[in-house]
């Protein structure tokens, strides 16, 4: 047994990325034994499991790789004298039936007799079954309807639904972003304890053969700054690229980002064949273009070195890492260390003030202030200061973006024979409904608007829009490579248009000449030039 060997456990192709009732019982089970890491939602699972009574159901749902196959193979192996399993209801195991057939017959043996049932269930797989399942079983084709609509009242009490998605991988705090499920499993997999299969595999190899890439980059995966810095990334491949992280996505992640060719800080910008890396890669340090970097990479392709620069060379190699080639590579080296104080120096830290986004940490405190407002005191005053200068600012621009001039709070409205007509709106903060609204995922929240006291529709509001609202803000113009972000601005606008056409005064302005038209208690119209 060797340390790739070992690792080669993470990987998505391997048999053990996938866990199935046939018991493993190899030397390699023992690592993945060794990395397992008990979750909220496997702590609820077992709880359900000991309190469950004859004749109930528990459903386990979420997506492919989130874990499901493990849960499921572990605790049937513990249970399966008392409960009956259902592992995998995408299949059917049976040629001669469908997976939805193969329910249909799991839900009758379940009726017939007093074990309770456990299926372990893809959310797209509950949605077929709602709508194709036998109408013998009409009453849990009406219970999963009842789930997948978020109507928890009308869920049978016999009916116990546990939903990866409703068991965030991030957490955005006041104190920072987190994810314990991943700083559980680096700092697992990482640990420098002998009692640590993985490491005690690495030290041995080290200390026989020196550093090669592998065992360098198991020595920069285990520096706290480092994962800190991956989970940073991850996040924003959740929060822009809106990519959802799967168990088995982030072990792959971690295995091709060891184990590929070249050293960690260049692996991980690679692009390879893992959905993870190819989000991360658009976040790659080196495509940044700011006077500091653009300095070193040429000073780096005409042999000049600052001393932080040649410091930060000679440190890196107790790690392993002897040759990088480009001044890309140093780049990601510097941005993966950029926390790490034991290689702190002046010239890492006027890279890391180019490497640093408060994108992330925008959004982060507007999820938050819409997740925790009480309407009072500060947040009340940043809240309000986030809606008029950014959210209701970008939406007055994108509107006027063909009537630049109109003032603060009117709206354009349409434009006819040359002449444009707006009116005037009082647009503002719903604080009432931002208290009372609340934040149910990570990957945004719902923006609350009054048009002259009128409530409009909750505008869902992502990093992605927020990043665009700011950009309108700075005098950018949407094109149709922002067509979502576009759709959801239309659809307030229009919201925004309705309000507009019920009001009793309207402004028409001409190239040189201004009007108002006042509709008088609808006796008359009057008309004043402005």
């Amino acid at each position: 047994m060797n340390f790739a060997q070992a690792l080669s456990i993470l990987s998505k192709s391997s048999p053990y990325a996938v866990s199935t009732e046939r018991e493993q019982t190899d030397h390699l089970s023992t690592y993945k034994e060794y990395i397992y890491i008990k979750t909220d939602i496997v702590t609820d699972f077992y709880q359900a499991l000991l309190s469950a009574k004859p004749r109930e159901i528990i459903f386990l749902c979420g997506s492919s790789g989130d874990g499901k196959s493990e849960i499921l193979t572990r605790y049937s192996r513990k249970f399966a004298a008392t409960r009956d399993f259902h592992l995998d209801a995408t299949h059917s195991f049976d040629r001669s039936q469908t997976a939805i057939q193969t329910l249909d017959g799991r839900f009758t043996k379940s009726k017939q007799n007093e074990k309770p049932l456990v299926v372990g269930i893809n959310v797209g797989m509950l949605g077929n079954y709602a709508e194709e399942g036998c109408e013998e079983h009409s009453d849990i084709k009406a219970s999963i309807k009842a789930f997948l609509e978020n109507r928890a009242e009308d869920i049978p009490d016999n009916h116990t639904y546990l939903d990866f998605e409703q068991y965030p991988k991030f957490t955005l705090g006041h104190e920072g972003s987190s994810s314990d499920f991943v700083e559980q499993f680096l700092a697992r997999l990482t640990k420098p304890t002998l009692e640590n299969p993985f490491y005690a595999l690495y030290s041995n190899q080290v200390e026989k053969q020196g550093h090669t890439r592998l065992t360098a980059n198991f020595a920069l995966l285990g520096l706290a700054s480092v994962q800190k810095t991956l989970i940073s990334l991850l996040l924003k491949a959740r929060l822009i690229k809106d990519q959802f992280l799967t168990a088995r996505a982030l072990l792959d992640f971690v295995f091709q980002s060891l184990a590929m060719k070249g050293y960690l800080f260049d692996n991980i910008f690679s692009g390879a064949d893992n959905e993870l890396l190819d989000h991360i890669q658009s976040f790659d340090p080196s495509n940044l273009h700011t006077r500091e970097i653009d300095q070193f990479v040429l000073q780096f392709d005409l042999g000049i070195e600052d001393k932080g620069f040649a410091l930060l060379k000679e440190q890196v190699k107790e790690l392993g890492v002897y040759e990088i080639e480009s001044a890309a590579s140093y780049l990601r080296l510097a941005y993966l260390l950029k926390d790490e104080t034991k290689f702190e120096n002046d010239y890492l830290k006027t890279l890391k003030v180019d490497f640093e986004s408060t994108l992330v940490e925008q959004y982060a405190s507007m999820w938050l202030l819409h997740k925790d407002f009480d309407g009072k005191g500060k947040a009340r005053q940043v809240i309000t200061r986030f809606y008029k200068d950014t959210l209701i600012s970008a939406i007055h621009r994108y509107c006027n973006r063909n009537s630049p001039s109109l003032a603060k709070n009117q709206y354009f409205v349409s434009e006819y024979n040359g002449f444009k007509t707006a009116v005037e709106l009082d647009v503002r903060a719903d604080h009432a409904k931002i208290r009372s609204g609340g934040v149910s995922k990570v990957g945004l929240f719902n923006a609350y608007i009054l048009v002259d006291d009128k409530s409009i529709n909750p505008m869902p509001i992502s990093i992605n829009l927020l990043e665009l609202l700011d950009k309108i803000n700075r005098g950018y113009r949407p094109n149709k490579h922002d067509k979502n972000a576009v759709l959801l601005l239309d659809e307030v606008i229009e919201q925004i248009w309705s309000v507009a056409n019920k009001k009793d005064s309207l402004f028409i302005i001409g190239d040189e000449k201004r009007y108002q038209v006042t509709n008088e208690e609808d006796e008359y119209f009057e008309v004043s030039e402005l």
